[in-house]
């Protein structure tokens, strides 16, 4: 009998050791980043990318005490969001997109921390992310309230225990597209969120396009292109923070 006992503990040993190296791996093998991604990480005339720890987008002719982080999407190569952190930047913001563990934001969910100690120059912070981003810098929000100005959500919610509604002059922006496979989650989560949300509904948007990179189940098929569909968010974004 003790044999039976050692053989199968052995094979559970086994098991949890195959599946933790596979999840491993899978966490470290993200949708690519399209090559125009690549490119946005490359400093011009406005925009001075530093691409260390953090991926840092700096105005060039602008002096900001603003600061904008952005939590990226899980499974997804960070670098796929640079296209609109540049544009974001380029408007006159620090912007930090940050690599997360296992390209898993929920693995380091307070990394708003550390990255608004490295930058105490900057006196007003907004934070967000898209998609699982979203949820965990809501996350961050819900337990840290005084150290943000405003919550974006990109094609995000907040989950159903974390609930914003009652934080005192809180800024939120909630952004999705109508092709979104989970716009009907995003629409209901109102319920948590302050009354004067800023709710923006893309006709023709779908989840992927917030990003640059390919599509995952569930992602919807968009009818506007990526370019427009990123034009549509950032548009939105700089309004939200300049109001």
């Amino acid at each position: 009998m003790k044999i039976w006992l050692k053989r199968i503990a052995l094979a559970i040993i086994v098991i949890l050791a195959v599946a933790t190296i596979g999840f491993i791996w899978w966490g470290n093998t993200p949708l690519e980043a399209m090559p125009e991604a690549i490119t946005a990480l490359e400093s011009d005339n406005d925009v001075l990318v530093i691409n260390k720890k953090w991926m840092v987008f700096n105005p060039i002719n602008a002096s900001t005490k603003t600061g904008v982080i952005i939590y990226p999407g899980g499974h997804v190569d960070p670098r796929a969001y640079a296209p609109l952190a540049k544009e974001i930047a380029r408007n006159g913001y620090l912007v930090i997109l940050p690599p997360m563990p296992l390209n898993l934001a929920v693995f380091d969910i307070n990394l708003a921390d550390e990255i608004m100690a490295a930058n105490p120059e900057i006196e007003t912070w907004y934070l967000g992310g898209h998609s699982l981003g979203g949820a965990m810098a809501a996350e961050y929000v819900a337990a840290n309230p005084s150290k943000v100005e405003g919550l974006f959500l990109w094609a995000s919610y907040s989950a159903e225990n974390t609930d914003l509604s009652g934080i005192p002059d809180l800024k939120v922006l909630s952004i999705y597209g109508t092709e979104d496979g989970g716009a009907a989650e995003i629409a209901h989560s109102w319920q948590r969120l302050p009354d004067d949300t800023v709710w923006v509904e893309m006709e023709g948007g779908n989840h992927a396009q917030f990003g640059s990179y390919g599509i995952q189940p569930g992602d919807g098929v968009a009818t506007i292109s990526r370019e427009e569909e990123q034009a549509w968010i950032l548009r939105e974004t700089i309004a939200f923070i300049e109001k």
